[in-house]
């Protein structure tokens, strides 16, 4: 649960499932979460009545870093790099690396709850390759991996309502949605335009020409596209989502894996 709609929305779905005691909600804040974050992730578990813990990662990320250090240099000297040249999202990444390898540990090691990881991605941003590969993309089940960002807000809007009560709180939705990953970070997507553009390559298989017809940019078009294509080797190890269109990422999406493929 990290305060965000998409793991808030999760949550609502497997209460509703499976029960609000069968339900295990835990918090993993970095130094680049936010306290809003903290306290919208709270106020669910609270109001959902679930099991919730906190578990703060900056201490395994700091050994992380101080563990790969030595054999990093060693590697960089092997190959005459210098640190400037790292890529700086590696730092990004190791944070949603560590939550998934907690939640896999959790599930592995109280066998007698028989607890399954559920995943919080959604198919937007699925599909665009908008995750971290054995990080926040781990778990036994995509709840929401056939579910587009902007069905995401209003399938939440939907738990509220039929609740007569504000179980999301209302926060939830109008923050920016944020990985929290570094300082002063927002998701690069408009997805008022991103999501419904996905959704017609990806559901009605529309070609570029007629989306451009359709009045999107040509330049976002061919953007999203691209994105969509690099990101297919992901989506091979995703876990399995719960298909509720007609184009599921899984059986029925298959795109080669092929360096030079473009689709054209």
């Amino acid at each position: 649960m990290s305060g965000g709609i998409d793991s808030s929305l999760t949550t609502c779905i497997a209460v509703e499932a499976l029960g609000k005691e069968n339900v295990i909600g835990v918090y993993m804040p970095s130094k680049y979460s936010s306290q809003h974050s903290r306290a919208d992730a709270q106020t669910l578990a609270k109001n959902l009545g679930i099991c919730f813990v906190e578990i703060p990662i900056q201490e395994i990320i700091g050994v992380y870093q101080k563990v790969l250090e030595k054999p990093l240099e060693e590697i960089r000297k092997f190959f005459a790099l210098t640190k400037e040249s790292d890529d700086l999202v590696a730092d990004e990444n190791i944070q949603p690396r560590i939550r998934g390898n907690i939640l896999m540990d959790i599930s592995n090691r109280l066998k007698e709850l028989k607890i399954l990881v559920v995943n919080t991605g959604n198919k937007t941003e699925l599909a665009l390759g908008y995750c971290t590969l054995y990080g926040d993309m781990a778990g036994g089940i995509g709840v929401l991996g056939d579910v587009s960002k902007l069905e995401v807000y209003r399938l939440a809007r939907y738990v509220n309502a039929k609740a007569g009560r504000e179980i999301i709180p209302e926060s939830v939705f109008k923050k920016k949605p944020s990985p929290e990953l570094k300082e002063d970070q927002y998701d690069p997507f408009d997805f008022d335009i991103v999501s419904p553009l996905v959704d017609d390559l990806i559901e009605k298989r529309e070609g570029k020409r007629g989306l451009v017809e359709k009045g999107y940019s040509g330049e976002v078009v061919e953007d999203i596209y691209s994105r969509i294509r690099r990101a297919e080797y992901k989506r091979r190890q995703a876990p399995p989502c719960i298909k509720i269109t007609s184009k599921a990422f899984g059986i029925g999406w298959k795109m080669p894996i092929v360096n030079r493929w473009n689709g054209r």
